[in-house]
Order: structure tokens, then sequence, then C-alpha cells
């Protein structure tokens, strides 16, 4: 496990009624901000020009210092091959070679979450005698926002 690996721990402040931290909470933000002002800017969708592309510009390079503020902050990024609930005497009667059932089926793509909250969707693959999975589907930041403000 590398050292980027380990450091990955997850976050203890949160925020709101979402459970997302402060950070994760402006990042997101940020985010949806510059794709705001991105699409009031580029010509080819019919943004402003002149002094207010200008000022425009101004304000997409201070979210950018705002977004390398996040950047470095560890969180946790699991993979989950699937779920299951069974009452505590299941668990109590497991042994080396019990086969607990999930609810994924075979061939199903993997949940990718960070912090708990899912970011992507993939399949297993093995590299270097490592397993490693390869994404198919990124979920978009403005559904992450949606999916996190869902109580």
């Amino acid at each position: 496990m590398s050292n980027e690996e380990e450091a990955m721990t997850q976050g203890g402040d949160t925020a709101g009624a979402s459970g997302m931290s402060d950070a994760e909470l402006d990042w997101a933000q940020a985010l949806e901000e510059q794709s705001r002002v991105e699409a009031a800017v580029a010509p080819e969708q019919g943004g402003p020009l002149g002094q207010d592309n200008a000022e425009a510009h101004a304000a997409i390079g201070q979210i950018q210092q705002d977004i390398t503020r996040v950047l470095d902050i560890p969180v946790q990024l699991s993979v989950e091959l699937g779920r299951t609930r069974v009452p505590i005497k299941y668990i109590l009667q497991l042994a080396q070679g019990s086969v607990v059932e999930l609810d994924a089926l075979a061939g199903e793509p993997m949940d990718v979450l960070v912090n708990g909250y899912l970011i992507a969707q993939g399949e297993v693959v093995v590299v270097n005698d490592k397993f490693g999975i390869r994404l198919t589907d990124v979920v978009t930041p403005s559904e992450r926002l949606r999916r996190a403000s869902r109580p």
C-alpha cells in the first residue's frame, strides 16, 4: 500500500444534514460555479464579450485558486462489491469458509464511493497482482450534489 493510500482517511467534520464536510461542500460549490462561469464566457455558447468577458475570466481564476486549496485533502475511496442485510445471530455463526450472499449480480458494475458518496461505477481489473477498478461511468458533479442533498 502506498503512502497516498495510507493517507486516505475519512474526514471527521460534517456540515448540515447532507453529511458532507465543509471542504467537500466548498469544492462541489466551486465546481458548480466554475461550470456556470465557463458557460457564460464560452464564445461558442454565445457568452458575453468585452469587459464582462475579462471579469468572467478573473472569476474563473479565483475559482481555480479556491479549488487548489482542497486538492490535498485526503478522502476515503472505497469500492463496493455488494451489500446484504443479515441478523446478528447469522453473523455470530460465520466461520472460515462461510459464504455470504450479496445483492449484486455477477458481472454488474461495482460502486466507487468517496466518503460514502457514489462518484462512479466500474469493473474489477488485476494489475501487477493487485486488484484495481476501471471506471466505466462517472457521476456528474451536479448529480453528486443532488444525491448528497437528499435526506
